[in-house]
């Protein structure tokens, strides 16, 4: 299952890549990927995600909150995509 971070900012992005990678090893290296909003030309309109490939037997419900504390605490919130 993968989770999504998603964030206005690419800095807020890639510092939550990286605590997530040093604080939840079972999900692996984050990619942070940049996505335009659906109908939207405007450049500025873009969202930064942090893409997390868990494995199938997915996260805990603790990792599952640390991801949302995270996002939560970097302005984001988390998406199961």
């Amino acid at each position: 299952m993968r989770q999504l971070l998603v964030f206005a900012d690419r800095d807020d992005a890639e510092e939550v890549a990286e605590l997530v990678e040093e604080g939840l090893p079972r999900a692996g290296t984050p990619a942070v990927v940049r996505e335009t909003l659906a109908g939207e030309d405007d450049a500025e309109d873009a969202q930064w995600v942090v893409v997390v490939e868990v494995a199938a037997d997915g996260l805990t419900a603790d990792e599952l909150a640390r991801l949302d504390t995270l996002a939560d605490e970097y302005g984001g919130w988390r998406e199961t995509g």
